[in-house]
């Protein structure tokens, strides 16, 4: 993640569609893809049939707020998964199952209780109602911050904006995609991948956690 500070989440009930939006992430050049968790029959064959389709991908879950939904990560195969919420249970239930869970925070507390439970990463979700500034505004009074996944609403032409401001990586969502049936990339991610690419090449990665220059400073 330290040279492609970018994850993706596909969120598709239909199999045909959520094949075919991985697919596009994956020729694109995205490394990281979420496929959301939805309490449905299925899921579990279906990320199944995306790991054994697209071996190359770092594949987790997102939307995990329930220990049965980690044990359908589990089943899928998946070593990590996201949640929008912080529950010392569930960080105890994924550590039993061998699984990276990053907990969603939003509060300079959340951030508190997430670090004295163990957590190394963290989902700053919901990102776009909190703004590019906000994480480095904890770093005086919190530091030193855990590593900072920016979640929630952001758009393709977000991401250098909030590396740039101090936080790790950034995950985008709903906005990769025009609306249905055409379901199209936004050319702008293309842009951004290839930002990153150049970043990557120019220097080597910031400590996790450090409020230093972002390793995508530097483009537009």
């Amino acid at each position: 993640m330290r040279e492609q500070p970018l994850l993706t989440v596909v969120r598709c009930s239909e199999p045909a569609a959520l094949r075919r939006h991985v697919g596009q992430l994956a020729a694109a050049g995205v490394r990281h893809v979420e496929v959301a968790w939805m309490p449905q029959p299925g899921w579990v064959e279906q990320c199944r049939e995306l790991r054994r389709l697209f071996p190359a991908l770092q594949l987790g879950a997102a939307s995990i707020t329930t220990a049965a939904a980690l044990a359908d990560v589990r089943a899928a195969g998946f070593s990590y998964a996201m949640s929008p919420l912080l529950r010392a249970e569930l960080l105890v239930e994924a550590a039993r199952m061998g699984l990276l869970l990053v907990p969603g925070v939003m509060s300079p507390t959340e951030v508190d209780l997430a670090r004295r439970l163990g957590c190394r990463l963290v989902k700053l979700f919901p990102a776009a109602a909190l703004g590019p500034g906000y994480w480095r505004l904890l770093a005086g009074p919190l530091a030193p911050l855990p590593f900072c996944i920016a979640a929630g609403g952001l758009r393709p032409a977000d991401v250098p904006i909030w590396l740039a401001a101090g936080v790790q990586a950034v995950t985008l969502g709903a906005a990769l995609f025009s609306a249905a049936p055409e379901a199209v990339l936004d050319p702008q991610l293309a842009l951004v991948l290839q930002g990153l690419r150049e970043a990557s090449a120019a220097g080597p990665p910031q400590p996790a956690g450090e409020p230093a220059r972002s390793p995508a400073a530097g483009y537009a």
